[in-house]
């Protein structure tokens, strides 16, 4: 593989990535009665150069810990503890949100997250280290 195939599979290619998802998640502006789509310099100022997969983990923990502290009886938290019956497909198991989430606060090195959810300023902690965590 030559140096500008290198180049483009591991620099340009997660930016573009990340540029195309960041577009989608801030949408289009709506200026002078029309809408228009977002600049590439416009998509890197509201990102803040932030990596999008980093942006997307840590947003996922923030969830965690949301799901964590809410009432038994709201249907995001029926649905989260709810243990499904029956048998999976064959081949590959496909990944679960709670096992990828569960990885992640392992990698961070956070152990007993069920007790440190509670406290909020521990959490929001938490998930700024896992935005800037290099092995997520």
């Amino acid at each position: 593989m030559t140096l500008p195939l290198i180049f483009q599979y591991v620099v340009i290619e997660p930016l573009i990535f990340g540029r195309k998802i960041f577009r989608r998640i801030y949408g289009p502006k709506y200026e002078n009665g029309e809408w228009k789509g977002r600049k590439n310099r416009e998509v890197e100022e509201m990102s803040k150069g932030e990596n999008i997969v980093k942006w997307i983990k840590g947003q996922r923990i923030s969830w965690l810990g949301h799901l964590e502290r809410m009432e038994e009886d709201r249907m995001p938290k029926k649905i989260f503890t709810q243990v499904l019956e029956g048998t999976r497909r064959r081949g590959r198991p496909r990944k679960r949100w709670k096992e990828e989430v569960g990885r992640d606060l392992q990698v961070l090195g956070v152990r007993r997250w069920r007790e440190l959810v509670a406290d909020r300023k521990k959490w929001k902690d938490i998930v700024r280290q896992a935005k800037a965590h290099t092995r997520l």
